[in-house]
């Protein structure tokens, strides 16, 4: 499959600022320097550009060569981090808030994730996260009973509920299982997010549990677009597919 130009000049922009070619607070070259570096239209270029814009990598200021903000934050799946742990291996800041800690009755779905019998209870939890100060991310998670009065327990700007859990109570999640889609922001989480109603929210379901299988957690959290970058890695190997000359003119 033959992939956008733009899309290839994005991605090669992208590098260089994690790269530290273009460091946080530098310009860009300008459009006719990018096109000519590419062999492309300005066009193409103005489009790769807004591409890395809409990501909040580089700004967006009219008439100006454009600077760049940050770098991206890319997130791999392949080993299982809670944010924080994410945060401190990339340089960033994080900060943590609970905004909500409740016992109530599972839902379906989370009695179903969590293998609990009808009418079992949970601990109701929802936390506000940031990086370097901006909010980037809402976590909504149903705490499974055994686990909960150690999560009850925490400070209410604990940094990492996964460290406390394996310091204090040895509670330590081994395996982890993610969804993504997106949703469209909705009042509360507009307001949190510091977004428009409405907004698209990159959104993360996962469920986590310890080294017997045993599920503590079920999550959903909702990044602000453009905050964070998750990156999945895989090959040939992993899931091998037949792949001859017979099956690929099939």
């Amino acid at each position: 499959m033959v992939t956008a130009l733009y899309l290839e000049i994005a991605e090669e922009l992208r590098r260089s600022i994690i790269g530290g070619e273009y460091p946080v607070g530098s310009r860009l070259p300008s459009e006719s320097d990018l096109a000519e570096r590419w062999s492309a239209s300005r066009g193409t270029v103005r489009q790769a550009v807004a591409l890395l814009t809409s990501e909040g990598v580089i700004g967006s200021r009219q008439g100006a060569r454009r600077i760049v903000l940050r770098r991206e934050r890319r997130h791999s799946f392949a080993e299982l981090h809670s944010f924080a742990q994410w945060a401190r291996t990339m340089g960033y800041r994080s900060s943590s808030r609970f905004l909500h800690r409740e016992r109530r009755t599972a839902s379906p779905e989370e009695a179903r994730r969590l293998a609990l019998p009808e009418g079992a209870g949970v601990l109701d939890v929802l936390r506000l996260r940031c990086l370097d100060d901006e909010p980037v991310m809402l976590e909504r998670t149903a705490y499974a009973e055994w686990v909960a009065p150690t999560v009850e327990s925490l400070p209410a700007d604990c940094a990492s509920i996964m460290d406390s859990m394996a310091e204090e109570a040895g509670i330590v999640a081994h395996y982890g299982e993610h969804l993504i889609d997106a949703v469209p922001a909705g009042s509360d989480d507009a307001r949190l997010l510091r977004v428009r109603r409405g907004s698209p929210l990159l959104r993360q379901r996962h469920l986590t549990s310890n080294q017997d299988g045993r599920p503590i957690e079920w999550t959903e959290d909702r990044y602000r677009a453009g905050s964070v970058t998750f990156n999945v890695s895989n090959s040939v190997g992993t899931a091998p597919l037949i792949r001859d000359a017979g099956s690929l003119l099939a």
